[in-house]
């Protein structure tokens, strides 16, 4: 099999550079990068993607090494129909590490045709730090250096109205965009820039808050072989997903004009408001998710689709969309509706051909946690005057998860620094036997940045989630599942 590079492939044809991309992640090239690919092979889009590295570690060699170029595959059901293809995805074509080129990264921002700009960066990537510094090259939070980027644009092109961008994060935080702006314009004030710059940024760039879905599992390493065998190609960066997908972008009708979406096929929608969409999207699809990753890890499962062939571990999941997250949208939604999408969602998630592994999706489980499940949990006590006692369960399970060794086994988290050192601390003393599971469930549950707020006020819950932590550790997950 050949080595895959424009060379090879054929592809050595480049479109001008009209999208900055944060994050080069299996999702935003199975997702934004096949959507720019697309707009490219059937409209006049005539866009090609800059992927920036947001974090200092790697360089996303392999993408380097295959100059941009790698191959999607996607299955699912249709209005009924089996669908599957593969897709060679051409739209990138240049990689900066601003860690190792800051400048390369800065001088990005000179290119006069240079529009959009997308970015993943989790739920925890949209924060302000005082610690960043305008001299820093780079800061480290990703905010800050769009910040400094859209300075050197501002400066370079001297302000001029029509060089502002057009921004569409994919983060899953309410109003992402505006959340974004607003965290632009904290630096410009922490960094004393000009007040003409501050203006430019808010009346000439448009940050548009949207909604994502679709679930990428990255690698097919079952059928990795056999699509590769049907490419011609070996292909490390062959990423796999559901043909589902769905875009809605909160975008006015300049947005609407220069993404030509409507030209497609694409489930892409240009909506006023995002809050409908977006509340039933998290707490059923992301909330499941989310409720589901650290049960089904503990309970020795690796993948979404294993997880849900698993009569106890699948049930658990059922129960929580349909029991203790349905009640709480029924002012907003119908039951139809819920019961419709909560169907789809669990549909999806038995997916054959998918193998979407856990341990892939559990990055930043605690911010997840507050922004996935923290509000129906709240909502539902509001409703019910109780906890829901299966979202304490996974909650129970994450706190266990971030213990990182289970039955033996090493768990390998990734979540921010502070939060996995909170975590050791407190295990470690539990395991040295200087304090009890009780008091570090405590102090864990009162720990802003673990859950979101002060849990420890909850009538039983403390007593509830230790209980459960005794038994999974005891019995294990399935056993513990079955009490429930």
């Amino acid at each position: 099999m050949q080595k895959l590079n424009r060379t090879t492939a054929n592809k050595t044809i480049k479109h001008p550079i009209k999208v900055m991309q944060f994050g080069g992640g299996n999702f935003l090239r199975a997702f934004c990068d096949w959507m720019f690919d697309t707009l490219n092979k059937t409209t006049d889009f005539n866009g090609s993607v800059a992927v920036i590295k947001p974090t200092e570690r790697g360089d996303y060699s392999a993408l380097k090494e295959q100059e941009g170029l790698f191959h999607v595959a996607l299955d699912g059901f249709e209005k009924g129909q089996l669908i599957s293809e593969i897709t060679l995805v051409e739209s990138v074509n240049l990689i900066i590490q601003p860690y190792t080129h800051w400048e390369a990264y800065l001088k990005l921002a000179e290119q006069p045709e240079l529009r959009f700009i997308v970015s993943n960066t989790t739920e925890a990537g949209i924060k302000f730090s005082e610690e960043d510094k305008k001299s820093d090259s780079p800061p480290k939070e990703f905010p800050a250096k769009l910040t400094a980027w859209l300075y050197h644009r501002f400066n370079y092109f001297k302000g001029e109205k029509n060089k502002g961008c057009i921004l569409l994060p994919c983060e899953l935080i309410e109003n992402n965009g505006d959340v974004l702006k607003e965290t632009v314009l904290e630096y410009a004030k922490h960094w004393n820039l000009e007040t003409a710059f501050i203006s430019w940024v808010k009346e000439n760039n448009y940050f548009c808050s949207t909604l994502v879905d679709r679930i990428v599992s990255g690698y097919p390493e079952a059928r990795a072989s056999e699509i590769i065998k049907q490419t011609g190609f070996n292909d490390n960066l062959l990423v796999a997903g559901e043909y589902y997908h769905s875009w809605i972008i909160k975008g006015n009708a300049i947005v609407q004009k220069e993404l030509p979406f409507s030209q497609t096929n694409l489930n892409v929608q240009f909506v006023d408001s995002l809050s409908t969409y977006r509340e039933m999207k998290v707490r059923i699809l992301n909330g499941a998710h989310t409720s589901l990753v650290p049960v089904g890890y503990l309970a020795s499962i690796k993948t979404v689709k294993d997880s849900m062939g698993d009569a106890l571990v699948s049930n658990h999941i059922k129960q929580i969309l349909s029991q203790e997250i349905k009640p709480t949208l029924t002012n907003h939604f119908k039951t139809l509706e819920i019961d419709a999408f909560i169907d789809a969602v669990l549909d999806r998630f038995k997916n054959p051909t998918l193998q979407h592994y856990l341990i892939d999706i559990s990055l930043n489980s605690t911010s997840k946690f507050q922004a996935r499940l923290l509000p129906a949990f709240k909502e539902y006590i509001a409703l019910e005057g109780t906890f829901p006692k299966r979202i304490a369960f996974s909650l129970s399970c994450l706190l266990l998860f971030y213990k990182g060794h289970f039955n033996n086994q090493t768990i390998v988290i990734k979540d921010d620094a502070e939060i996995l050192a909170i975590f050791k601390t407190e295990w470690d003393k539990v395991d040295q036997g200087e304090q009890t599971v009780l008091n570090l469930v405590k102090i864990l549950l009162s720990n802003e940045k673990i859950v979101g707020e002060d849990l420890t006020t909850i009538e039983g819950l403390v007593e509830t989630i230790t209980n459960n932590i005794n038994n999974i550790e005891a019995l294990g997950v399935k056993e513990s599942l079955k009490n429930l």
